[in-house]
């Protein structure tokens, strides 16, 4: 069967293209030629201080109408070969000058040349920078009308100040000012450096700094505040934020420069603070994710890959541009997530995506020594602490023995990363047993095979599934009241972007056998992050105290007892020295023998000499 015979479609050309361009910029021509025949002739005319005769004056516009013809010559010369500009931007006010000089120059070789001169050797110069001006003002009009086209209609749009006048803050008002149909309208700026007072950028003025807001907020009549610092600490933007709600008006965040890397900066970035902004701080540690790095090109296997840690750390390691990204988990649900939110697709049909259990230790084996990645982030884990407390067996099966399946097959790996928590220095509960436990099998793994074997240590993850601010949320949106188990508990807490930021900077700087510790500033109290998110609810919240839950800690710790405070590689990340433990030592825990002495046996197995054996104690005479 022949071939159906079709007609391509056709793609605009060139010229037409031109054409367009010549249609909304021909206005402008008759401008100019008015404009080089006003110059010339007025020129002229103060030359002679004003007496001069109709054929001097006929002669003047004459050669104004030479010199805007040779003008528009030299203009159309100019965009064929060096490309043309924005009307009423600076790049065209400076092709626009270059051209009205050659233009001068030109004319006024001609006239110095001519026996009989039809104007004076000054004209071609002072009529060119009238002339220069005229257009300038033509073009600065029709700027500041296109401009406040784009602007928001004012009978509609919510009147918005912005706090904070960095490139962030220039970018935002810019993007603001641009969307005709937007739903802000800037109606002043405010700053803290004094030297910005009473500048106006894009029209819009600066009327003082953060003392001011109220003053401001009522002499404006703005409704909205919008703290446009992109990389502030949460200090100032809690300062901020009680500033605006005491002045009545609604407060509003751009999002922190890492959320912003990937695009130029919108309004719709615009958006109401979370419990990041106003607990977190923005960017501790720089971002690792570049070509040095050590990730780029090299085959890389995280495993619980849909879990919150291990989902961003998928998506920080795409930006290096790796060889292969092998991403495992045993929940095909958030396997599922996972490729939806890296890709725009989610037919579960990539070889990227794998479905296994740490605790199939011959099926994790299999898959080590079939895909054979460089460098293993191990993020699975159980991790919550009170059902780890009761079923301490479950911890035993993944977390220790989920561990150990993994680093048996690691004996070519490159680089092996173990998550870890602040739960275990100097640990207490279940949970922080079996991490501790983890760091020392890793210890051992560095000991026993070539590649880095290294583990990282921190504190609570903001947002991530199942934390504190996930259940308190969840608790408002239903109407409950918030529990907080004790008044004073605090946590250390960090953003799942800086603990991802730790985990690849460990991957890099990261040494064998150690376990690196991220600066976390100072702990937070829970109850205080109780009042901030009750604060932002609808309606009056209640705060109930439950009490400490068994193995949890009023406050947590960075270090171990002996564990010192090493920094020699970077001001915010201690090496820690891990003792090794031999895996022959957790070959012999019971999962299933009674609770408490399985929890027992996993203290033992964190006080245990570095690959000592020693004998177990008596049950009943540990701590």
């Amino acid at each position: 069967m022949p071939p159906i015979a079709t007609t391509p479609r056709p793609v605009p050309a060139a010229p037409a293209r031109r054409r367009a361009w010549h249609l909304s910029t021909a206005p402008l021509v008759p401008w100019d030629c008015a404009a080089w025949t006003a110059g010339l002739t007025a020129a002229t005319w103060t030359r002679y201080e004003f007496h001069v005769t109709a054929a001097e004056l006929a002669r003047a516009a004459s050669i104004g109408l030479a010199a805007s013809v040779l003008h528009l010559g030299i203009s159309w010369v100019q965009r064929r070969h060096w490309g043309r500009f924005p009307l009423g931007s600076m790049q065209e006010a400076q092709a626009l000058a270059a051209t009205t000089a050659c233009t001068a120059a030109a004319v006024l070789l001609t006239v110095i040349a001519l026996v009989e001169r039809p104007v004076p050797a000054s004209s071609p110069l002072v009529g060119a920078a009238i002339a220069l001006l005229c257009m300038l003002t033509i073009r600065s009009a029709y700027r500041g009308r296109h401009d406040r086209a784009l602007r928001p209609d004012a009978r509609s749009a919510t009147p918005v100040l912005l706090f904070g006048l960095g490139s962030a803050g220039q970018a935002l008002l810019r993007a603001l000012l641009s969307e005709p149909r937007g739903r802000y309208l800037p109606v002043g700026l405010l700053d803290d450096d004094p030297a910005k007072l009473h500048l106006r950028i894009n029209g819009v003025p600066v009327l003082g700094g953060r003392y001011e807001i109220a003053s401001t907020i009522q002499r404006t009549g703005a409704r909205t505040l919008v703290f446009s610092m992109a990389n502030a600490d949460a200090e100032l933007i809690r300062e901020i934020r009680r500033l605006t709600l005491a002045a009545g008006a609604e407060f509003k965040v751009l999002p922190p420069v890492r959320e912003l890397v990937d695009h130029r900066i919108r309004v719709s970035d615009v958006r109401s603070p979370n419990v990041d902004d106003l607990l977190g701080r923005r960017q501790v540690v720089t971002d690792p994710v570049t070509n040095e790095s050590g990730l780029a090109g090299r085959r890389i296997l995280v495993t619980g890959a849909g879990g919150s840690i291990g989902s961003e750390l998928c998506r920080q390691i795409m930006r290096a541009n790796p060889g292969e990204l092998m991403m495992l988990d045993r929940d095909e649900s958030a396997l599922h997530s996972l490729q939806l939110a890296l890709s725009g697709r989610a037919l579960l049909d990539d070889p990227q995506l794998i479905l296994a259990d740490l605790r199939d230790h011959e099926g994790i084996r299999r898959i080590i020594e079939r895909r054979r990645p460089d460098i293993i982030f191990h993020a699975a884990a159980l991790k919550h602490l009170p059902l780890l407390q009761q079923h301490p067996g479950e911890a035993v099966k993944t977390n220790v023995w989920g561990t150990q399946a993994v680093l048996d097959a690691c004996w070519d790996v490159a680089k092996f990363v173990n998550i870890s928590t602040d739960k275990a220095a100097d640990p207490v509960s279940v949970l922080g047993y079996s991490k501790r436990i983890t760091e020392r099998l890793t210890a051992h793994a560095a000991q026993a095979y070539p590649g880095t074997f290294l583990s990282v240590r921190f504190g609570n993850v903001l947002s991530s599934r199942g934390s504190v601010v996930t259940a308190f949320r969840a608790q408002i949106e239903a109407g409950l009241p918030i529990t907080v188990t004790h008044p004073d508990v605090t946590r250390y807490l960090m953003t799942v972007q800086e603990a991802v930021h730790l985990v690849l900077q460990a991957a890099t700087i990261g040494r064998d056998g150690e376990a690196l510790v991220l600066d976390m500033g100072e702990p937070v109290r829970i109850n205080d992050l109780a009042v901030q998110l009750a604060a932002q609810a609808p309606g009056p919240r209640r705060i109930v105290y439950t009490g400490l839950r068994p193995g949890e800690k009023l406050h947590e710790d960075l270090f171990g007892e002996d564990e010192p405070d090493l920094r020699p590689l970077h001001p915010l990340i201690s090496h820690v020295p891990v003792p090794p433990l031999s895996p022959a030592e957790v070959t012999a825990l019971d999962p299933f023998d009674d609770p408490e002495k399985i929890i027992e046996r996993l203290s033992w197995l964190c006080q245990q000499p570095a690959e000592a054996g020693g004998e177990e104690p008596a049950v009943g005479s540990c701590d």
